[in-house]
């Protein structure tokens, strides 16, 4: 039947517009349809290498597939339509925390365990009291699961470069130094870019006490080697005790006093004043009592071992990162290099009980009648510094026991000057984790500055708490030994290549270590402090990112592992 042109006007729409009626609605016979505009490309109907092409790369770098990094995908220029909602009971899903908690301890040195030493009156944490003393020496060590189970590091910040394919390698995952238990809350979290912004000029300190005595230094070790006639590294059996804050008896004496507010060993202090240089993790324990601030450190605490490598680009990696050299793993190292320093201090100084530098008292941690063994030569300055501040009411003062090494005759004036004995070693100049070292046998004497600025690279945290240590202590002189393994293979012997001495603050100045921004970071740390309740605090260094945790723990926390581990050496020995 013919429509007739009335028909057709009636059908027409009634608005002003024709065409099609325009919708909001996506679908297309029931089927989302994606809009795109003109200049979009065609290629493909899907493609499913997107995800990889925008996904984030290690150090937060974007990762792109080279073949397809020109070419458009079909709707690129539009949000997704398809995207999948997430599900709401995902939000509350978590991972399962499977850390596993290493209790026994490993020393160093024939013994193979942790020696404890004390004596009598008073608990180990009774204040004023002699409780029990931390001893180091050849038999013994301390050695715990940070080092064992950490990896290695990837460069500062988690990036690294060296190779062309470098960008591909992912970042090495190391372990915490200290579980952190559920129950722990966290209360600050510190970036190294904020410490590093950190200044508080701070005056030399004073002398309060020292204790001890010292032997003096040999020269023989500063005169170069005679060729094909190398100096062997001795075990030498002496005691030497590294005894942490609130177990001294007298920084207690001290604290009841009213001495100081803050109280530290130099070992921690350099640590906390370093901490923008650490790679590795670390922990420090914070107990404030009234007002009256203790840091203190744990026993078998990695604050106790000596790095090697720690700020190299390759640091020496761990069994399961495919390093099949059980010797030059970083928990074995670090047991070498402790046993070095040991074994160094003690063959480096001239033991005559005629002369020696004798102290205002003697070693508070010694007990002739009960030692069997020789004490080493070991001086303990108790110095304060002042960190307060212009809008303080009461001053702020800080003490730190201090420790010096040996003493040497000045060859103009006579005098006796006062050293600190650290040493370097070199594992394998050519194995991984070496850091691009120089062959110390061959190089030493003839390109010094090198070796010792490729160790500044390398070691840059280990060498800054040495230096601030002997800053701390007022020393005159550092002496840093360098000792090699007699061959690369053979961990338990050692050859003393050479010895070099230095001004610390000259030192200081040649590594850029400012020491107003090391007393910046401990005055920031304190202030957090003092403004919390009495209690327990443990201030951490994340083992993968530049930053400082401070948790609030219990009470108890550390004292029932400390009783563990005095009970298993006991059986040790009982064996």
């Amino acid at each position: 039947m013919p429509i007739s042109l009335a028909d057709i006007v009636a059908t027409l729409p009634s608005d002003e517009s024709w065409g099609p009626s325009t919708t909001t609605d996506a679908l297309v016979d029931g089927v989302p349809y994606a809009p795109y505009s003109k200049s979009d490309k065609l290629g493909r109907m899907a493609d499913w290498t997107t995800e990889g092409k925008d996904r984030e790369g290690r150090g937060g770098r974007q990762q792109y597939n080279r073949n397809y990094k020109d070419q458009q995908v079909y709707g690129a220029g539009t949000s997704s339509l398809f995207a999948v909602q997430v599900a709401e009971d995902e939000s509350s899903f978590s991972v399962v925390d499977n850390t596993r908690t290493s209790t026994k301890s490993r020393g160093f040195g024939r013994g193979g365990a942790t020696f404890v030493r004390g004596r009598g009156r008073g608990g180990r944490d009774q204040r004023g009291g002699r409780g029990t003393f931390q001893r180091v020496g050849q038999r013994g060590g301390q050695q715990n699961g940070y080092y064992d189970n950490r990896g290695g590091r990837g460069g500062r910040g988690g990036r690294r470069f060296g190779g062309w394919k470098d960008y591909d390698k992912p970042q090495r995952n190391r372990d915490s130094s200290v579980n952190i238990k559920p129950d722990w809350q966290m209360l600050e979290e510190i970036d190294f870019n904020r410490l590093a912004k950190l200044n508080l000029e701070t005056s030399t300190g004073e002398d309060i006490d020292s204790y001890g005595f010292l032997y003096y230094y040999d020269r023989a070790f500063d005169r170069p080697l005679v060729k094909n006639n190398e100096r062997k590294l001795n075990v030498v059996d002496r005691v030497a005790y590294n005894v942490t804050t609130s177990q001294d008896p007298i920084i207690n004496e001290l604290a009841e006093k009213d001495e100081a507010t803050i109280f530290a060993t130099d070992n921690i202090l350099s640590m906390l004043m370093c901490a923008p240089r650490s790679v590795y993790s670390w922990d420090i324990v914070i107990t404030r009592t009234g007002n009256k601030i203790f840091l203190d450190k744990r026993d078998g605490s990695s604050l106790d071992m000596v790095s090697v490598n720690e700020n190299a680009a390759d640091a020496p990696l761990e069994a399961s990162e495919g390093n099949k050299d059980s010797i030059n793993f970083p928990g074995a190292l670090a047991l070498e290099a402790t046993f070095i320093n040991h074994n160094f201090v003690n063959q480096t100084v001239i033991e005559s009980e005629t002369s020696k530098h004798e102290m205002a008292h003697d070693n508070p941690f010694y007990n002739p009648s009960e030692e069997t063994e020789a004490l080493a030569s070991k001086a303990y300055k108790y110095r304060r510094f002042d960190l307060s501040l212009e809008k303080d009411e009461d001053p702020l003062h800080l003490i730190v026991r201090t420790e010096l090494d040996a003493v040497v005759k000045n060859n103009i004036s006579g005098e006796d000057q006062l050293l600190v004995i650290k040493a370097l070693n070199e594992f394998d100049h050519k194995a991984q984790g070496s850091g691009g070292a120089l062959d110390w046998r061959t190089k030493l004497t003839s390109q010094r500055g090198a070796v010792v600025a490729t160790e500044m690279k390398n070691n840059s945290c280990k060498l800054a708490r040495w230096t601030v240590q002997s800053i701390l202590a007022r020393a005159d002189v550092m002496k840093l030994g360098f000792v090699s393994r007699a061959t690369p293979k053979a961990a338990d012997r050692h050859v003393i290549l050479g010895v070099m001495g230095y001004d610390p603050r000259k030192f200081a100045e040649q590594m850029n270590l400012n020491l107003s921004n090391g007393w910046g970071i401990v005055r920031t740390i304190i202030d957090m402090v003092r403004g919390m309740k009495d209690g327990k605090y443990v201030l951490v260094k994340d083992p993968n990112k530049n930053l400082l945790r401070l948790y609030e723990v219990p009470a108890g926390t550390f004292e029932e592992e400390d009783d563990g581990t005095q009970e298993e050496i006991v059986e040790e020995g009982a064996e």
